[in-house]
């Protein structure tokens, strides 16, 4: 777990310093400089894109993934590399000109509650093709165990970019529509730094011929869409729908609070950069051992870690909320389902690479359309009884049942479990601390209280994780910084 700790921790550093520009983006900037009905539109056209991203990529960013390890020789790499460029215009250029065709029934469609949303209706095309092309130039970058800098463009770049702009439309040297059209830009930018960066690592001889073993890559290519399909829909169709059946305000209010509950899966993401091309790796080699360490390890990782940000978000809420104005309060109880949502996620470990990336892999596709149908078919019903809380307990619904499935599936074809005996310790922790993060708070200014209960609970959190070694890479990590501390 060397490499994976070095560079996971690069990611984590890279995806907190994301955090805090995309949390004074979500907090701050989009609520107070930009009216509620672009933030909710902003919201609508990326949800949108990055629905149709997986969809768009043909599934060849994680066929990079699994594929590109296998291969002994230079020259199927090569062929590889190069079928993967190319692969996805047999899509986008059909799309493209039916799409040109039939734009106006499209936009109406899609705008018939909210008509400011038919004028840019072209951008989530544009948006979803330059995330689809970064995302295979990552898996790139990934599969040549390099995926700090990819990190940083994919979690920070925007975001960044994001903040320059807002400021911009503050100090009025452009509009909110010019805000939207630069932020549809700066995707585009973002998949070409990547580009050049990803040739940079291995630049392959193009050519027009293909690997050994072509037809297995466009099998599993197809098969794998709807695995990221499913877990996109499961992330951003209730976006899409919420304008559907609420004004589109109702987006940016449930935007903030799914930001806030998301904070808990950012070790996950980190972490899943490097797992994932290791854990293809020792599939393709059939390392066992190697398998269940990395499955075990990256679940009892990311629980001490996610969880120690579960008990502090749901122990700061109503502190968090009190800053904010008061029609984004409405969002309370969404957080928390979120949290929870993504909490069981981070139990999981590395569950998902190890399904997707070994034989069993077919079983994504009935995995993926039951997960979709599911999720669209709760928030159709909930939205309309519960508005953003039913989204918010759709998404929770769906995650449990289908996250249990694939516990149960590993452990029956792999004979193998994420949780030790440390596990059960790990989520009591975190269960009493948030119980009592929630129930006291100080009688101080919101900012004082939310700055004094994450000290006192991340001290007593971290003592307690390491007194009792919850976790032995942690506490390794620890012993090595308190020693480098003490010289």
């Amino acid at each position: 777990m060397g490499i994976v700790l070095k560079e996971s921790y690069k990611n984590t550093l890279t995806l907190c310093i994301a955090i805090l520009v995309g949390a004074l983006n979500t907090l701050f900037l989009y609520v107070y400089f930009l009216d509620a009905q672009y933030y909710g539109l902003v919201t609508f056209v990326l949800s949108t894109a990055f629905i149709l991203k997986p969809i768009i990529a043909l599934g060849v960013n994680y066929s990079i993934v699994k594929f590109f390890s296998s291969y002994q020789d230079k020259e199927n790499k090569d062929r590889f590399l190069s079928t993967i460029l190319w692969f996805p215009l047999v899509l986008i250029l059909p799309i493209a000109f039916f799409g040109v065709i039939f734009y106006d029934g499209i936009a109406n469609l899609l705008s018939e509650k909210n008509p400011l949303v038919k004028n840019y209706t072209y951008l989530i095309f544009l948006v979803a093709i330059a995330n689809a092309y970064f995302e295979i130039f990552y898996a790139w970058a990934k599969v040549n165990l390099k995926s700090v800098f990819g990190n940083l463009l994919k979690e920070l770049f925007v975001r960044s970019m994001a903040s320059v702009l807002l400021l911009a439309v503050y100090f009025k040297i452009i509009n909110s529509h010019q805000f939207v059209v630069c932020l549809t830009g700066a995707y585009f930018l973002q998949t070409i730094i990547m580009m050049f960066y990803a040739l940079q690592l291995y630049k392959p001889t193009f050519c027009f011929k293909f690997p050994a073993n072509i037809k297995e890559v466009v099998k599993y290519s197809l098969y794998i869409i709807l695995a990221g399909s499913a877990a996109t829909i499961l992330l951003d169709i209730d976006k899409f729908m919420i304008p559907q059946k609420q004004v589109i305000e109702q987006v940016a209010f449930y935007a903030v609070a799914v930001y806030i509950g998301s904070v808990i899966e950012i070790p996950g993401r980190a972490m899943g950069q490097i797992v994932q091309p290791l854990t293809s790796k020792a599939l393709n080699e059939g390392n066992d051992t190697e398998v269940l360490e990395l499955y075990q390890k990256t679940s009892i990782n990311l629980i001490v870690i996610a969880g120690f940000i579960f008990v502090l978000v749901n122990a700061n809420i109503d502190a968090l909320y009190q800053l904010l104005p008061l029609e984004y309060t409405k969002g309370v109880w969404v957080v928390f389902m979120i949290s929870v949502a993504k909490m069981y996620h981070m139990i999981l470990g590395n569950n998902g690479a190890i399904i997707s990336n070994s034989k069993h892999y077919k079983i994504l596709l009935p995995y993926g359309i039951g997960m979709a149908l599911l999720v669209v078919f709760l928030n159709h019903w909930l939205i309309d009884v519960m508005g953003i809380n039913g989204a918010a307990l759709a998404t929770l619904l769906v995650v449990l049942l289908f996250n249990s499935a694939k516990l149960l599936y590993v452990k029956k074809k792999f004979g193998i479990q994420p949780t030790t005996s440390k596990t059960k310790y790990a989520l009591l922790l975190i269960g009493i601390l948030s119980g009592l993060g929630i129930y006291f708070s100080f009688p101080f200014h919101p900012v004082l209280n939310i700055v004094l209960e994450t000290c006192v609970l991340a001290l007593f959190y971290f003592w307690v994780a390491i007194q009792f070694q919850l976790s032995e890479d942690i506490s390794n990590l620890y012993q090595t910084l308190w020693l480098k501390l003490k010289r």
